[in-house]
């Protein structure tokens, strides 16, 4: 009889940057059919994960996403949310503040990171002491010493795509040692799955190679682009309008303060470090929007404009470090006006 590792993956409590946490259940194939439903309810000592005291330490983990596991015999993994012991929604669980169940908004992240030299503290490519060229020749590069450590991105792109995950591309970025990878899905809830799970597969690849996955958004200090995790986003207005006026009304949803301020306080830790109006960005203080510009809070994509005002917007706000869920529930909110 086979034995299927099906490995649970859950969000922390920790604050202000939740991290992965994981854990292998072990089903034969008289309790596991290879569905989503076959996947049980399971607990875990949230006393361990800022997420309960120790006296009443319990946190439920409820199966939301089924993927298989390309990179484990019979494996497959198991995205979950978290629940508190009575079944309701714990705090961190920022999946169920997702108000989209017709999946009307559909979303495509764009999630930079950092390869992390942890012997030199340093992104791969930095020098011990010193800095590399200036940025330049890194972005979408190829040959030694401009695209570094594709070994580890490479493999991270087949593995993700053998799960299943609906990546949709890869490109060295614009500092040396940062790349980019990118996940589509028609669905808020499905896009924040694909992108924590491609999470957990990038950081579990790495270890092979001894080296660490920064999410920190401005990881490099000076003269060096920050790190983001820019949202598309569209709903059936936004893919089928065909008038400019309603890309202007719905980007202004998005202009008042209460807005700017709900938005900074999702859009990933230490944010004011990347958002500073140099570096392709936008002051975090301040609210734009235009075609085609990547100096803007949102562009709006000169392949919208071209198709007939029909298509997407992108939040260039969102930081590497940021939950997708919080994210694609903030822009759901003010597009819905809630």
């Amino acid at each position: 009889m086979a034995k299927h590792k099906l490995e649970y993956i859950w969000l922390d409590g920790y604050k202000p940057t939740q991290s992965m946490r994981a854990k292998t259940k072990v089903l034969d194939d008289k309790k596991f059919k290879g569905k989503l439903k076959d996947c049980p309810m399971w607990a875990f000592d949230g006393s361990s994960t800022q997420q309960a005291p120790g006296g009443s330490s319990d946190c439920l983990l409820k199966p939301v996403a089924l993927y298989p596991d390309p990179d484990r015999r019979n494996g497959w993994l198991v995205m979950c949310e978290v629940l508190n012991a009575d079944g309701t929604p714990h705090v961190s669980n920022g999946r169920a503040t997702i108000t989209d169940d017709d999946s009307d908004f559909w979303f495509g992240f764009e999630q930079e990171y950092t390869l992390w030299n942890p012997e030199t503290d340093r992104p791969v490519g930095f020098p011990a002491e010193g800095y590399p060229a200036p940025q330049g020749p890194y972005y979408c590069s190829v040959g030694t010493g401009n695209a570094v450590g594709r070994e580890i991105v490479e493999e991270h792109l087949d593995i993700c795509i053998d799960a299943g995950l609906n990546v949709e591309g890869i490109n060295a970025e614009v500092m040396c040692g940062q790349w980019e990878f990118q996940c589509f899905a028609k669905g808020a809830k499905a896009a924040g799955d694909e992108i924590w799970v491609a999470r957990f597969l990038l950081e579990r690849t790495a270890e092979k190679y001894g080296v660490k996955i920064n999410w920190h958004c401005k990881p490099v200090k000076g003269d060096w682009n920050g790190s983001g995790m820019h949202a598309n986003f569209s709903n059936k207005k936004l893919r089928t309008s065909g008038k400019k006026a309603d890309y202007d009304k719905i980007c202004e949803l998005f202009a008042p303060k209460k807005r700017i301020k709900d938005a900074v306080a999702v859009y990933g830790a230490d944010n004011e470090q990347r958002l500073t109006g140099l570096h392709e960005t936008q002051s975090i203080h301040k609210f734009s929007y235009g075609v085609s510009d990547r100096g803007a809070s949102i562009r709006i994509p000169i392949a919208a404009v071209e198709a007939g005002w029909k298509g997407w917007l992108e939040d260039r706000r969102p930081a590497s470090n940021a939950d997708p869920y919080k994210v694609a529930a903030n822009i759901i909110n003010t597009v819905k006006g809630l």
